[in-house]
């Protein structure tokens, strides 16, 4: 009986044929990703803006209100061109201003009030104004409004006013000539017309530029 001797087979073979199966595998992905491109990264969306970090939604700031600036006509009535309107009021000290027995002169009317800091820092500079131009005919009146006169008197013995201040105790005066925001300035000419006006917190200069539109032909330095 003839035995057979079997050989076992090379070892190595099983190993070398794995990886070539193996390269012929890696060879095929890496067409595909040559002929398809990398896969598109994923998009996350983003999170809504949001302000500070009090949590409230960012969104765009509403437009600034519009205010008038000092000095500036802007959103004041001043009745600018129009007749002035009326204005009698007692005065402190005694007696009253009446704008009307006023007319022939030019008149610079002042709305204010004691508590109001612009209307302290103007006095010392309408003084100045009324002593350099008096002697052309300029009258300077202030009109306090809604105080009590012995306050008024306080505030103008302090100041050492040299112009008359008249009481508008309920604000008809106020309401009358819309001068709703304090101080605020009205430059009237002899024939009784608004010709220029400011609000309050303003300087010599523009001072001077309301009392050149009621005083023509008089140089008025600020």
């Amino acid at each position: 009986m003839t035995t057979r001797i079997r050989i076992p087979a090379d070892p190595r073979l099983p190993i070398a044929a794995g990886l070539a199966a193996g390269g012929l595998v890696a060879t095929g992905l890496l067409v595909l990703l040559v002929v398809l491109g990398p896969a598109p990264a994923a998009v996350v969306p983003s999170a809504p803006a949001t302000a500070t970090a009090s949590g409230s939604r960012a969104t765009a700031s509403p437009a600034a209100s519009v205010t008038a600036s000092p000095g500036s006509p802007g959103t004041g009535a001043f009745h600018i061109g129009e007749p002035a309107p009326s204005l009698r009021v007692p005065q402190v000290g005694g007696g009253e201003i009446d704008l009307a027995a006023l007319r022939g002169q030019p008149v610079w009317v002042n709305f204010m009030a004691t508590w109001c800091p612009p209307c302290r820092d103007e006095f010392p500079l309408m003084n100045g104004f009324y002593a350099r131009y008096a002697e052309q005919g300029l009258v300077v009146v202030a009109v306090d409004v809604r105080e009590e006169e012995g306050l008024v008197a306080g505030f103008a013995q302090s100041l050492n006013a040299r112009f008359p201040i008249g009481l508008d105790a309920d604000g008809a005066a106020q309401a009358g000539w819309e001068a709703t925001v304090l101080p605020v300035h009205f430059w009237i000419d002899a024939e009784g017309i608004v010709r220029d006006g400011a609000l309050g917190g303003i300087g010599p200069d523009v001072m001077a530029a309301g009392l050149r539109a009621i005083m023509p032909g008089v140089t008025v330095e600020p």
